[in-house]
């Protein structure tokens, strides 16, 4: 004696899913599978359906005894590899599956019924690597949000501190230079932290631009670190217009480059004779990502330093 056929709007919705499905009875008898289980096993529903499961089984032992002990609520679900094979299967070595033999409710008549889900296995390694790349993202996203909180915190002191110092020093032009320096650098800061406390990335703000005056920025900032021992020359073309830029990003990469020359004149510095030189220059008929420019702006940022070592020249 064998169940009914079920209705299959009972399991519309698992032909929904892209994993293979079979609802089987104790026996391993299929009552349902749906339609990627069909697809993969290029069968039809009704030759499916009424199929004992354990024979597409390379171990059907195995999954005979798992779904009598679900059915039997000696556990209430099983999780193991195996192999799915089929009369007509294309490989000889069958396809890896991993297979998750869960308890479900009994059918109208009363008798048990148990759910098998099998997912490739190169699907399966595609899902975990996702998933840990997915906590890697988040561990990450959670230690810049408590990197950017530390930073941030100490951020409103300094400058505070920086403005009292400045009123103390009114009477020294060059000191009070220094303050502003702190200042505008904290400020540059707190909107660096608040870039990344934000849940999306900062849209760029362009405005007019002035290279020279980005330049005085970074030779101020970097002076004040290397008081002794560095010398930054201006070699500026003053005939240059301002252009349209982000101004903010614009002085983080001159900082980052000057900053990466000053460490490498480090030798120089404490000799006395390390030297940066800031030119810059007015450059025509210049191609810029596959377009051509009638006149484009050139920012030479030059040292005496011992230049890229030969072994990562190239």
């Amino acid at each position: 004696m064998t169940d009914a056929p079920l209705p299959g709007g009972e399991f519309a919705g698992l032909d929904l899913l892209a994993t293979m499905v079979v609802v089987v009875n104790a026996d391993g008898e299929c009552l349902f599978a749906n339609a990627a289980f069909e697809n993969v096993m290029r069968l039809s529903r009704r030759a499916v359906q009424r199929a004992q499961l354990p024979d597409w089984f390379d171990d059907a032992e195995r999954l005979t005894e798992t779904l009598a002990g679900v059915a039997a609520n000696h556990y209430s679900s099983s999780r193991f590899d195996a192999l799915l094979r089929r009369g007509a299967w294309a490989q000889d070595d069958g396809l890896p599956v991993h297979a998750i033999v869960s308890q479900m409710d009994p059918g109208a008549d009363g008798r048990p019924r148990v759910l098998v889900e099998l997912i490739e296995i190169a699907q399966q390694a595609r899902q975990d690597r996702d998933e840990r790349s997915l906590d890697q993202v988040q561990a990450t996203k959670e230690l810049t949000r408590n990197l950017a909180h530390e930073i941030k915190n100490p951020l409103g002191g300094i400058r505070g501190a920086a403005q009292l110092l400045a009123l103390e020093l009114q009477d020294s032009a060059e000191l009070t230079e220094y303050t502003q320096v702190i200042v505008h650098e904290v400020d540059r800061l707190q909107s660096l932290v608040d870039r990344l406390l934000a849940p999306h990335r900062k849209a760029q703000v362009v405005g007019d631009v002035n290279i020279h005056e980005i330049c005085e920025r970074v030779r101020a900032l970097v002076l004040v670190e290397h008081a002794r021992g560095l010398i930054i020359t201006r070699d500026y073309d003053t005939s240059l217009p301002d252009f349209r830029g982000d101004r903010e990003q614009l002085i983080q990469m001159v900082i980052n480059i000057v900053q990466n020359a000053a460490q490498a004149l480090a030798a120089r510095i404490a000799a006395g004779d390390a030297l940066i030189v800031l030119r810059t220059r007015v450059a025509r008929q210049v191609t810029i990502g596959k377009q051509r420019w009638r006149l484009a702006l050139e920012l030479h940022i030059e040292d005496n330093g011992p230049g890229v070592p030969a072994e990562i020249r190239d």
